[in-house]
């Protein structure tokens, strides 16, 4: 895993899915998966950034993905890609809470701009590879980490956690959702080591607002606290 954003792509073409994940790439990290029950699932899991969502899908279509992914409160941005053009399933797909609506065939430029806006409102990507709070500042392009213009050395998973912390601040992530995004699914690892990254992000950042505005919330993650944390609280 990495710090780049990372996509979904929910496409029963094979050929189609590969693709849009190989132009994707730039940009963001991408997983897919063919079928709709896998879509509904992992989108489920809350770790993504934005999804791209066909409609006509084996075992469970788009719609219904997108219902009960919003009926559980996952608010992660839904660019629909489908051959259908006409208003009423437009319509329907703003209703039930997509972002966004691009139709078969496209452009690759213009799926990528669409994608781009959506991360760029989800504050996944900044167009200076910065992230800041207060005195803390992370350079996504050398990966770096400065807290009131003192480097803080960071391990490559240290650091990604930071930035998964930073571009959901505010939000509870639990160690699950912390785990799948910067292990995978398939790791042999288990969920402890995010305890064990946590502390010691914590201890390289001992003594800086940046550390105290990460909470632990008993039996349930961590959350990036929102708010001025330029002084240590």
């Amino acid at each position: 895993m990495t710090t780049k954003p990372l996509v979904l792509v929910v496409e029963d073409d094979r050929v189609l899915n590969d693709s849009i994940r190989e132009f994707l790439a730039p940009l963001a990290d991408s997983q897919g998966v063919l079928t709709g029950d896998e879509g509904e699932y992992l989108a489920a899991e809350g770790i993504f950034d934005a999804i791209i969502l066909d409609i006509m899908l084996p075992e469970m279509d788009g719609f219904t993905i997108l219902h009960k992914i919003r009926e559980k409160g996952i608010t992660t941005p839904v660019l629909i890609l489908t051959a259908k053009d006409g208003l009423s399933d437009k319509m329907r797909g703003f209703t039930l809470g997509t972002d966004d609506y691009l139709t078969k065939p496209f452009h690759r430029e213009e799926l990528m701009a669409r994608i781009k806006v959506l991360l760029k409102r989800a504050g996944k990507i900044a167009d200076d590879h910065m992230l800041t709070d207060g005195s803390l500042k992370i350079q996504l392009d050398n990966r770096s980490v400065t807290v009131n213009e003192t480097a803080v050395p960071l391990s490559g998973k240290e650091f990604d956690l930071l930035v998964y912390l930073l571009q959901n601040q505010g939000t509870i992530l639990t160690k699950e959702q912390i785990f799948d995004r910067l292990w995978g699914f398939d790791s042999d690892t288990g969920l402890a080591v995010v305890e064990v990254y946590m502390s010691n992000l914590r201890k390289k950042l001992r003594g800086t607002a940046t550390a105290a505005a990460i909470r632990t919330i008993r039996n349930v993650g961590y959350i990036f606290e929102q708010g001025d944390n330029d002084e240590a609280k």
